[in-house]
């Protein structure tokens, strides 16, 4: 038997640290166990990292490869933590991989701006998409910015910085 949650990284903006001998973000390590322990998360979390890369630069293998993970979790609850210029994109192709008796929900997350700089939205992100991925029923989804979309039904609005589509709402 897996554990409650399986959050599974594969880069982007929310894990990035900066370099000072390069001047740039670069990937050094997840920054996952540090939030979790700091944001005092009480679900038994397995981490899984095959990747620390911008998502501007993922293939369709790699692509692929984060649905593959995320359909053959022992946990059924699994988050996806992503760079947000093209986690749409995977999570279509895990939409398109998906069959109807799959009964895992997936939350795809991430970060406009670094955790590891100020005024980052990486915590309120990943605290937002532990709860939605215990409520949710099973399916794909997108949460950024306090709002939880289907992820056949968002896009990212690069003008505004945000996600927008057909959010869900409480009623």
């Amino acid at each position: 038997m897996g554990k409650e949650l399986r959050i599974i990284t594969t880069g982007g903006t929310f894990d990035k640290l900066y370099d000072p001998i390069k001047g740039e973000l670069t990937f050094q390590g997840s920054q996952l166990p540090r939030i979790l322990a700091q944001s005092r998360c009480t679900l038994d979390v397995e981490l899984e990292g095959p990747l620390a890369i911008d998502s501007l630069f993922m293939n369709d293998e790699q692509r692929r490869e984060v649905a593959d993970l995320c359909l053959s979790s022992p946990e059924r609850m699994v988050i996806v933590v992503h760079g947000t210029d093209t986690m749409v994109e995977t999570a279509h192709v895990l939409l398109d991989k998906r069959t109807s008796e799959d009964r895992h929900t997936v939350v795809f997350t991430g970060a406009m701006v670094p955790y590891s700089l100020e005024l980052s939205d990486a915590v309120f992100n990943l605290g937002c998409a532990e709860a939605s991925v215990q409520l949710l029923e099973p399916g794909v989804y997108i949460c950024m910015s306090g709002k939880i979309f289907p992820a056949d039904k968002v896009t990212k609005d690069r003008s505004k910085g945000i996600f927008v589509g057909d959010n869900l709402q409480c009623r």
